[in-house]
C-alpha cells in the first residue's frame, strides 16, 4: 500500500472567534486524488486556508501532517518548501513582478531549502518552457508580471503552471473550476492530470461534478458545517449533482 502523504486529524479552526472546521479527520496517501465538495460556508476553504497556513484562521485543535512532518507550526513558505501547494480560487496579480522572477525566485527558495544548487537564469529559462507546454501557456503572458491583465482562465492556467515549476507533493486545488468556460477546464484540468506520480496527491475542492469528470477522484469527501459527514467514490459526485445537498442537510440535521 502506498505512503500516507497528508494525515489529518481531529482538526479544529476558527475565524474571530467563530469555530468553523470542527473536527476534520482526512486521510490522504500518494498518489490519490481526494474531491472535497460541500454547500456554501461548510468550510472548504477554511481547510484549505488552514492547511496553508493562512494566518486569518486559528487552530485550535488538533494536527496536520505531510509526510510525517506537522505543518501547524510552520510558516506558510515552510510548508510550501516541505512540498504543499494552494491553487487559489480567485488569484492575485503581482503588477511589477516578472513572472520569469517570481517563479525562479520560488524554485530556489525551495531548492535552497531543500540543500539544492540555485538555477541559473538559463537553466531555468529551459525549465520554463518545458512546463509551460503542459498548460499550454502562452510565452506573451509567461513573461509578463504576475498575473496582470490576465483573464479568469489564464490566471487558473498560470496557477497549474507554477504546480509544474514547483512540482509539489500536495496540491490542493481550491475550486480552480470557478469561472472557468469548457476550454480553459480541459485545459487546466489536463495539466493537473499531466502531473500526477505515484509520489504526489491530489485535494480537489469543487461545487460541481463537471471537474471531476476531467478529473478523475478516487474519493469523495462531502464537507458540511465543519465535518466530513460522508466519503465515498466518484459515484458519490454523481449523486450530489442528480440530488443536490439537501439531503445532506436532511441527514445531519
Amino acid at each position: 500500500m502506498s505512503e500516507i502523504l497528508l494525515d489529518v486529524q481531529d482538526l479544529h479552526a476558527s475565524v474571530e472567534g467563530k469555530e468553523i472546521l470542527k473536527g476534520i479527520n482526512l486521510t490522504v496517501r500518494e498518489g490519490e486524488v481526494h474531491a472535497i465538495m460541500g454547500p456554501n460556508g461548510s468550510g472548504k476553504s477554511t481547510l484549505s486556508g488552514v492547511l496553508a497556513g493562512h494566518p486569518a484562521y486559528e487552530v485550535t485543535k488538533g494536527s496536520a501532517r505531510l509526510h510525517g512532518v506537522e505543518l501547524l507550526g510552520l510558516s506558510p513558505e515552510t510548508r510550501s518548501h516541505e512540498g504543499l501547494f494552494l491553487s487559489f480560487q480567485y488569484p492575485v496579480e503581482i503588477p511589477g513582478v516578472s513572472m520569469v522572477n517570481f517563479m525562479r525566485a520560488a524554485l530556489n527558495a525551495k531548492r535552497k531549502f531543500c540543500n539544492e544548487a540555485p538555477l541559473s537564469a538559463s537553466e531555468f529559462l529551459k525549465l520554463m518552457r518545458q512546463k509551460r507546454e503542459i498548460v499550454e501557456l502562452d510565452n506573451k503572458l509567461a513573461s509578463r508580471s504576475v498575473n496582470e491583465g490576465f483573464s479568469g482562465g489564464e490566471k487558473k492556467r498560470n496557477e497549474i503552471f507554477q504546480m509544474a515549476v514547483l512540482e509539489p507533493r500536495l496540491a490542493i486545488l481550491d475550486e480552480t473550476d470557478s469561472g472557468l468556460d469548457i476550454d480553459a477546464l480541459r485545459v487546466v484540468a489536463g495539466g493537473v492530470n499531466k502531473l500526477k506520480t505515484s509520489r504526489n496527491a491530489t485535494i480537489v475542492i469543487t461545487h460541481y461534478q463537471r471537474l471531476l469528470d476531467y478529473i478523475r477522484p478516487d474519493f469523495v469527501h462531502i464537507l458540511y458545517k465543519g465535518r466530513i459527514v460522508k466519503t465515498g467514490g466518484p459515484e458519490l459526485a454523481l449523486e450530489l449533482e442528480e440530488k443536490g445537498y439537501d439531503w445532506i442537510k436532511e441527514e445531519n440535521k
